[in-house]
């Protein structure tokens, strides 16, 4: 991280942006893990007039590397920087693409400290406070078969920057199909 020599008056300006951003909601779907999330629009738009309100403004731009830098500057002068990095699965304008919103989302999340609100725990907090969580039940991973609608979503999944570590979290996948999943990641 980076920042103006001095930041007593961002930091001031952060507070007051704190109090009026409120929590952002999870408005989209990832339809492969079953899972919501906060879109980039959607955060977006739920900072936009609380920054305006505080005096700060927010610039991202990408640069080498894969790297995002994400600037949170003040009317008065005073900034703070900070980059980060992340390699896309694929380096194509598809793969690039797909990271840099990611980045984006994420960075801006940590940069101003964002509450986006959890999705459910299955009673676990209203059962057992911060005591011990109940375990969840180990269930056996289906197999993951080439020719099925099962693969064409994983396949899809990667290709779109995701990761064959947390396809494995989903499913058991032999060496063949992983072969074959990456060889068409290639074409």
């Amino acid at each position: 991280m980076k920042k103006s020599e001095s930041i007593k008056n961002i930091c001031k300006a952060l507070i007051t942006f704190k109090v009026k951003v409120g929590a952002i909601t999870k408005d989209a779907k990832n339809p492969f893990f079953k899972s919501t999330y906060a879109s980039l629009g959607n955060i977006i738009e739920a900072i936009e007039e609380p920054l305006a309100e505080s005096g700060l403004a927010v610039m991202q731009f990408p640069t080498a590397d894969h790297c995002l830098t994400t600037i949170v500057m003040h009317e008065s002068g005073e900034w703070i920087q900070s980059v980060y990095r992340i390699r896309p699965v694929k380096d194509d304008a598809q793969g690039i693409g797909s990271c840099l919103t990611y980045q984006k989302r994420y960075a801006l999340t940590s940069a101003l400290l964002l509450n986006i609100l959890e999705s459910d725990d299955d009673g676990n907090y209203a059962t057992y406070g911060n005591g011990t969580p109940q375990q969840p039940e180990k269930k056996e991973l289906p197999w993951l078969n080439k020719d099925t609608k099962e693969f064409s979503a994983v396949l899809a999944y990667l290709i779109d920057n995701g990761t064959m570590d947390k396809v494995r979290l989903k499913y058991k996948v032999s060496k063949e199909v992983e072969t074959l999943l990456l060889s068409n990641l290639k074409k």
